[in-house]
Formats: structure tokens, sequence, C-alpha cells
């Protein structure tokens, strides 16, 4: 055997020692040793209901990048880093080489896989990377917490011999992009949950449809505000259904997240900014009214993106309408016009790849990004694959004003953007773009915008226009699944949104160069070779010409994964 097929039935004799690059806190002159190099630990014993792992390579994410931006500050950290640093890495590809006594009859040395990061054990989190020692690390161990997770779920999930290591580390990561486009939103009010209703400047007959409520009841309803005549029809139905009744003086009388559900019965920008504030994760607003919402709303976008809140609207009398049309789709309208607003990135490639590779894609995608160098490089990866399949693409970069506005005239002067999908976490360029949306289009906030960060809305969109806004950036073990079974089966080309390897030594190196956008596409370390530096793949060309060889048009291969591991396996 030569030295891959060794390392890939596991048949290497296990080191007495281990790298590993722990974090001890906020900034990266506090990752690895007094060199930023990795530390060595002892190889972990197992108890029986345990396995040892081996991490094969890791996938470095922006969310890595926000434990070193915010240290003991960030919300999954729960340990004092500086005594119990973090090992960060939770796009990964693992491979068993030891089993607990108690899982032998389930598990073997050499079988592969990927992990759901977000792992619960009785509501509590334990994710993998943050809680647990990531793929920053050359070893770690898997508990029942993983492979029982709440629910019952086991948190692995199992790779076939085709799936490349690196291939594999891109399945989370993937997955997030793909169950952006599975959002399921609830078009009843909550079953068990608070409804309010607010009063603002409409008193027409309104609907309050009695199957409707039946069918998802609320156990409690607040009013606020309403005409005494539509209180009372309210307040029977109430007592009609079992359903606790009360009045609230004035929308500020609330603690903030206790409401599942907000109606409003008018058209008061600042009722709707501050009630908004009530929402519970999940939450809906439901606006009724049939005049002009006269200004722009500050809405906390982070909370559509975290806590899934979503507004719902309707002009006309019966709320179950606005419930039942709340959100007419969750994925890209075929043949329609779409914008990628910082589409440069790894995970806008992803979106872009997958926006072209779509059953029924969009007609026109337009990328826009700052960076030139950026945006050539997706120009030149995609742009033929997209003609191929009767895409139009175009990339603009925002700073060239004249050009850029040439180009969103022309899309406005269409009808605007069936679909925006936001990439880049910036307030001011979010309230721009937004305004480019056209009627029924939607708004999809996938950047990680920060709870607390408000952007001015044009409510009169999602009033009378039909526009929704979603949000959400993770994955569930069934996504994950489900985009395991795409790159496996080559439908889904993962790889192609490498930009640069290296080896576990250049850790930090790796962790700067995804903070700085050094690269446009995905950084992957590989975790048992030889030192090898942080390698943009046009590189290889003159380094490692073998492997440059087996590229696919400059792209990662898994091919080209085999040959690099068999020169450089330690």
């Amino acid at each position: 055997m030569d030295l891959l097929e060794r390392y890939k039935n596991v048949q290497n004799e296990l080191p007495e020692k281990y790298m590993a690059l722990p974090v001890y806190g906020a900034g990266l002159e506090n990752v690895g040793d007094e060199a930023g190099r990795p530390i060595y630990l002892p190889i972990n014993s197992i108890g029986p209901d345990e396995l040892l792992i081996r991490h094969d390579a890791d996938s470095i994410c922006f969310s890595d990048i926000k434990v070193i931006n915010q240290g003991q500050e960030h919300p999954r950290i729960y340990q004092n880093m500086a005594e119990d640093p973090v090992v960060l890495g939770h796009e990964l590809t693992m491979t068993i080489v030891k089993v607990g006594d108690n899982l032998k009859d389930q598990y073997k040395p050499g079988q592969r896989f990927t992990i759901q990061a977000d792992i619960y054990e009785d509501g509590v989190s334990y994710a993998y990377g943050y809680y647990y020692q990531g793929a920053m690390s050359q070893y770690g161990v898997v508990d029942k917490r993983v492979l029982n997770s709440d629910g019952g779920n086991n948190n692995l999930l199992p790779l076939d011999d085709t799936t490349g290591y690196a291939e594999g580390a891109l399945a989370e990561p993937w997955a997030c992009v793909v169950a952006a486009y599975g959002l399921d939103y609830r078009n009843t009010f909550q079953a068990g949950g608070t409804a309010w209703f607010i009063g603002a400047n409409d008193d027409r007959e309104f609907v309050i449809d009695v199957g409707f409520v039946k069918k998802a009841k609320p156990k409690k309803i607040l009013v606020t505000n309403i005409p005494e005549k539509l209180t009372n029809r309210i307040k029977s139905l109430a007592n009609e259904l079992g359903i606790q009744f009360d009045h609230v003086s004035d929308i500020n009388s609330l603690d903030d997240e206790v409401v599942d559900d907000i109606i409003l019965f008018g058209h008061d920008a600042v009722i709707i900014a501050t009630a908004s504030q009530k929402l519970k994760s999940h939450g809906v607003f439901c606006i009724m009214t049939d005049q002009k919402i006269p200004e722009p709303v500050p809405v906390d976008l982070g909370r559509v993106h975290y806590q899934r809140w979503l507004y719902v609207a309707d002009s006309g009398l019966d709320i179950s309408k606005a419930y039942q049309n709340g959100l007419k789709r969750n994925t890209l309208k075929p043949g329609g016009k779409v914008l990628f607003a910082g589409a440069g990135g790894p995970i806008g490639r992803m979106h872009v790849q997958r926006a072209i590779e779509f059953q029924n894609p969009p007609a026109t995608i337009v990328c826009t990004d700052v960076s030139d160098l950026r945006l050539e490089d997706l120009r030149s990866t995609y742009s033929n694959q997209a003609q191929q399949r009767g895409v139009e693409t175009i990339f603009s970069n925002p700073m060239q004003k004249e050009s850029y506005q040439e180009t969103i005239g022309h899309i406005m002067d269409d009808g605007g953007f069936d679909d925006i999908v936001v990439l880049a976490p910036v307030p001011r360029l979010i309230e721009e773009i937004t305004g480019y949306v056209a009627k029924d289009g939607l708004v999809n906030v996938f950047a990680g915008i920060a709870r607390g960060t408000t952007v001015n809305i044009d409510f009169h969109k999602i009033v009378h226009e039909g526009v929704r806004y979603i949000g959400h950036s993770g994955s569930a073990l069934e996504d994950m699944q489900m985009t395991l079974d795409k790159i496996q089966s080559k439908e889904l080309n993962a790889g192609r949104t490498i930009a640069a390897v290296g080896s576990l030594h250049y850790g930090k190196e790796g962790l700067q160069a995804v903070k700085d956008a050094l690269y446009p596409g995905k950084v992957v370390i590989f975790n048992h070779i030889k030192e090898f530096p942080i390698t943009p793949l046009e590189d290889f060309k003159d380094k490692l010409p073998s492997v440059y060889a087996l590229f696919d048009n400059g792209e990662w291969t898994n091919a080209a994964e085999e040959e690099f591991l068999r020169i450089m396996l330690a």
C-alpha cells in the first residue's frame, strides 16, 4: 500500500501526540503558541461510548473569524478561553480511528463522516468547533451527545468512498446555501402562543375568521387601542375558544420578545418599529391597511436573519388571507431576475453556482462586489456555464458608479429584481438595493447581520406590492443530508469553490486570509500533510505540476486531491 491507501484505511500507527491550533481570546495574536503555530497534545483516550476520530480536512468558515474577532464575547463561547481555549473548525471531514467497546456493533475504524455541527442535549448547544474541539486539530473525540442529539438525531453523516476529503468538508457551507432556498414560515397564528391586536387609524369591518383561529388557537390574546365593536368581537371569540384575553394600555407596556403574532389595523410606521421589538423568534407581524405607509420603517434586519421574523400584509379585511398569502415562494423565481449583492466571496460563489445549476434557473443574474478581482474571477468561472444554460450574467462594481447605475437602470426599466440576495452585511447597501425589488419580489437576507442592526425599509412594497423579507444562514440535519446526496451523486460539484489549500501548521495564516478576504473562494486545511503554506490553486502550476495537471480548468478535483495527498502526507 502507498501512503494514501494506508491513510484511508487507518493503518498508520497512532502518534503519542497530535497538533491542535487553540484560540485563547480575541485577535489573531491569541491563536496558537507564541509563534502562532499549533501546539502538541497527548492523543485522546476514549470511553466505552466514544469514538476517537481523525480530522482529515477543514474548510475555514467566516463564522470562525467571528470567534477570532469577538473572543470571549461570542454567544457560543461558554468557557474561559484563556484557561480552556477553543479549537475552531466545523466544516470538516473525519475518519474513525478507534471505537469504544459499547459502539463496536455500530462503527468501525476507517468509516468516514462529516458532521452537522449544531449539537444539542436537553436544549443546550454543544456546537462542534466551539464547545467540542473542532477540526483545527488532527484528532478529536465524539460522544453520545453527537451520536444521539436532541430528537434522537445522529449528527454524523456518512461519506462514501468516492467523496473527497475537501468535498466532504464543504457539505456544511453548501447546506447553508441550499437551506436558504427552502425556508418555511407558518401561515397561521402560533398554536399556544400570544397574539396581539393593535389599532392604528383603521376602523373598518375586519374579518376575524373563526376557522382560522381554531386551526392554530393562541393561548392568549392581547388588544391595544382597538375600536370597541372589534374588541368585543375578539373578546367573544376568545371566550368561545377558551383563550385568555387582556387589554394592554400602550405598545410600550410589554417586555421585548413576548409575542408570537402582531396584527396591526393601520399604517403607523412608529407602531410597526416599536411593536416589532416584542416579537419572539419566528414571530409574524401582520399589517392590515389599504393606506400608504408614508415613511420608511426602521426594521431590525438582524432579527429577520437570526430570528426568522416575517412581515405579512393585506389591503383587504380578512386577516387569514394576509397569513395564507404571506410567503408565495422561498426560492429564486424561474426565468426571473436576481441580484446577488456582495457575490464575490466564497458563499456568494456558492449562491451564484446554485442559481446557474438550478433546475429552472433565473433568466438574468447580476453579481455585484467592490472587488474587480473577485468579479473577474466570478466571470471567468461561471459565465460560460451560465451562457450554456441560457442565463445572462452581469458583473458590476458599485464603486464604478456610472456603469453600475446603467446596469441597475436597465433592470429597473424592466420592473426591478424578482429576487435580491443580501451577501454583504452593510446597512446602507441593503437600504439601497431593497429599493430595486420588483412587485411580489423576495429579499433574502443571507448575510449574518448582527441583532440590533436597523435598516430603513419601504413598507409600501410589503403591504401593496407583495414584497417579502426572509433570512437565515444555518442548516438542519436534513439540509446537510440532501446536500451530501447531491455531492455524492456528482450532481453538485462542491470543489469548485476551493481557492487555496494548506497544512494545519499554517492554520493561522489561513484564518488571516479568510479575515482579509484574500481569496475569492474557500481555504481548506489538510490536517495530516507536511508543512505546506496556504497556497492558491493557480500557484500549483509551478509548485506541484502533477497536481495542477489533474485540475479541471484550474478547479480542484478529487483526482488532484489524491495526487496531492500521495505527495504531501506526513
